[in-house]
Parts: C-alpha cells; sequence; structure tokens
C-alpha cells in the first residue's frame, strides 16, 4: 500500500495553497518525524549549501536545526505553482544559543509524486540579525 499526503496533485491554486499551509504547520511544531513524513523515502534537498537525501537525514537534519535555532517561527507564502511543482516564499525567526535573534528569508521550489509526496525541495535562505523588538512573527 502506497503512503498518501492529501492534496495530491494536479494542483489547483486552492489544493497549493492547502499544501503549502499543511507544511507551515508541520514544520512550527518543530516535529522532525512529522515533518519527514510529507517527503519521499529518497526525497532529495537542497537546504541553503547542504545537500539532504532521504527521510533519516532530513531527520537527522531538523532535529539538528532545532536544538540550535530556539523558538523557531515560520511563515510560508504561495509564489506560484504546475500540476506537480510548488513555488514558495518564506520567511522565519529564531534565536541562537547565544540569545541573538535572526529572521531568516528565502524560496523554496518543491516537486511531488503522484501520491503528493515531496521528492525534491530546493531552498535558498538568507539570515538577518534582528533585535527581539523587532520580531514579526
Amino acid at each position: 500500500m502506497s503512503e498518501k499526503k492529501l492534496p495530491l496533485p494536479p494542483f489547483t491554486l486552492e489544493s497549493a495553497k492547502m499544501k503549502i499551509q499543511l507544511a507551515e504547520d508541520a514544520w512550527n511544531s518543530q516535529d522532525p518525524i512529522k515533518v519527514s513524513l510529507a517527503y519521499t523515502e529518497n526525497s532529495e534537498w537542497r537546504n541553503r549549501s547542504q545537500f539532504i537525501k532521504g527521510r533519516k537525514e532530513i531527520q537527522e537534519f531538523l532535529a539538528d536545526k532545532w536544538k540550535t535555532e530556539l523558538d523557531y517561527k515560520l511563515k510560508k507564502t504561495y509564489w506560484a505553482h504546475t500540476d506537480n511543482r510548488i513555488a514558495v516564499r518564506f520567511e522565519y525567526e529564531y534565536r541562537d544559543l547565544s540569545g541573538q535573534w535572526y529572521r531568516a528569508y528565502g524560496n523554496e521550489n518543491w516537486e511531488f509524486n503522484d501520491d503528493g509526496l515531496m521528492q525534491k525541495r530546493y531552498a535558498s535562505i538568507n539570515d538577518l540579525p534582528i533585535s527581539e523588538d523587532e520580531r514579526r512573527l
């Protein structure tokens, strides 16, 4: 029995936005296993300069990420979509272990298989140091 993650491609504007909200909610849970279940077993990622392959590496990456990116809060915004691809803009805020706050900005390109699992994720991200009173999320 194959895994399915609704909504399935081909995406409409409504279903693409639903997929984005589900991803935002999962990432904000900061649960690496929950997040990883939206990806294929052999999903390929580029995250900044890191190349990650498969759910196990995704889980390890996210567990490490949320050990150093404290009070993490993410907002994703629709950019564009086609039948099985979605592009998003995002920003997230976090503080590091020293207490310095950051806002990270970026773009992601997602590609899904027929079962609605993400098989490719390419993320470009830039971090901007901010003061605590500049936080928006």
